[in-house]
């Protein structure tokens, strides 16, 4: 969510940043904001000046009554003034959730490095890291390794639960645990602290995470209760301080959280239908950051940096690009994207997202810091996130790249200790 009062005191230059996504909606919402809030301005001052009449009337009844003086008038005056009283309350009540609807429906200012564009394509390259893999045979793609490895069973999954869902199996199952293992110590060791969230949010904190308008249509909600399966644990952890004020000596607060993540894909129609690169239900390491807005550029390096290492040390080649205007969520200012390469495919693809949200969700789920014990709180915080590893995509990485002629597919060796010292997954049939 926005400061109502930079849009109050530079409208324009909102206005034009919200135009670098390209997206008229956000300019009509604007808009109505201001309308709304210029009419919510003026009600709440007609009804502070009533308040203001209403106690100065009570004050000369009080004056009058100890004077035994007759009071009717005033009493009759002072009950028109709770009449007009309550009904303004109720319009400024009105326009104060218009207000506020309208602020939760804009996007989060882009950052000034954020390339214009419409759609992935247009993203733009800022480095890149190890030449392709070249084979001397016929590359195989992830599903057919996944299938004569017999790591993989998408065809009972799709009986079972239906498209877009898979069996993960033997050591589809041991390399699975070992990427999460792996990330996991290698944020540990960085001085991340490890959580496991609640795989269910509420409606609430939820709408605080994510702008719902664009992102309910992705999730999966419980019949009948107010819970939605999490789409990341980047949400339940940028909710678990909301309504808190953070100590400044706790901050910059790093997690980094491992979960079952679940997303219907609605936007995704015809996309990798095939295979587990995109699916319904997939395991992640999530890192994610709170801390004080002078320093959130650094650490968005930071994190980016760290996604970069984990890639390194699996030794697979990856391209990390400036999503563009038109590839960036509501809630981010700026989103760096690391691409691996995928020989099957022979492209670059998306297996990690870096973010710098800035103090947008802070300010939609209310979360601040102070400096000292008993201060106020100086201000709202910012947040960060970015993926450290996701299983399945990384998996779909490690087949096509590491596959040998014989069928066979080498473990990397960052993983081996996971997997008791396995070297090389071998065909089972």
């Amino acid at each position: 969510m926005l400061d109502i009062k930079l849009i109050r005191s530079n409208s324009e230059f909102v206005k034009n940043n919200l135009k670098k996504r390209g997206d008229p909606e956000n300019l009509k919402v604007l808009k109505e904001l201001i309308k709304y809030d210029k009419r919510w301005r003026q009600l709440l001052t007609q009804l502070n000046k009533l308040r203001h009449d209403r106690r100065l009337i009570t004050t000369e009844i009080a004056a009058l009554k100890k004077k035994r003086k007759d009071v009717s008038s005033k009493i009759s005056k002072a009950k028109t003034i709770d009449k007009k009283i309550t009904a303004l309350k109720t319009q400024v009540n009105e326009y104060e959730e218009k207000v506020h609807r309208c602020l939760m429906g804009i996007p989060n200012l882009l950052h000034k490095s954020v390339p214009i564009g419409r759609e992935e394509k247009d993203n733009v390259q800022v480095r890149t890291w190890s030449e392709a893999p070249k084979f001397s045979f016929p590359v195989k793609d992830h599903i057919e390794l996944g299938l004569s490895l017999d790591i993989v069973d998408i065809e009972r999954a799709g009986k079972t639960a239906g498209a877009r869902f898979f069996y993960l199996k033997r050591e589809g199952v041991l390399l699975d645990m070992a990427l999460i293992n792996f990330a996991l110590e290698e944020m540990i060791n960085k001085g991340y602290t490890p959580i496991e969230p609640p795989f269910l949010m509420r409606r609430k904190p939820y709408e605080g995470v994510v702008a719902l308008s664009d992102f309910e249509s992705d999730l999966y909600k419980i019949e009948n209760e107010d819970l939605y399966l999490i789409a990341t644990s980047e949400h339940p952890m940028a909710a678990m301080y909301m309504n808190e004020v953070i100590k400044t000596h706790d901050l910059p607060l790093k997690l980094v959280g491992v979960s079952t993540n679940f997303r219907k894909e609605a936007g995704a129609h015809g996309k990798d239908t095939r295979g587990i690169f995109r699916t319904h239900q997939f395991n992640k390491v999530e890192q994610f950051v709170f801390c004080k807005p002078e320093d959130s550029w650094k650490i968005h390096e930071e994190l980016i940096r760290n996604a970069e290492e984990l890639v390194q040390k699996l030794d697979l080649s990856y391209r990390v690009v400036n999503c563009c205007t038109g590839d960036i969520g509501t809630v981010a200012a700026k989103k760096y994207d690391i691409e691996a390469w995928m020989p099957a495919q022979n492209a670059y693809r998306e297996i990690s997202s870096c973010s710098n949200c800035t103090d947008y969700q802070a300010r939609r789920l209310n979360i601040k810091y102070r400096e000292k014990v008993g201060a106020p709180p100086k201000d709202f915080v910012h947040t960060l996130n970015s993926t450290a590893l996701a299983t399945g995509r990384m998996i779909v990485a490690i087949l096509e790249n590491y596959q040998q002629e014989d069928g066979s597919v080498i473990v990397p060796k960052v993983l081996r200790k996971y997997m008791s010292g396995t070297e090389k997954i071998e065909p089972k049939r």
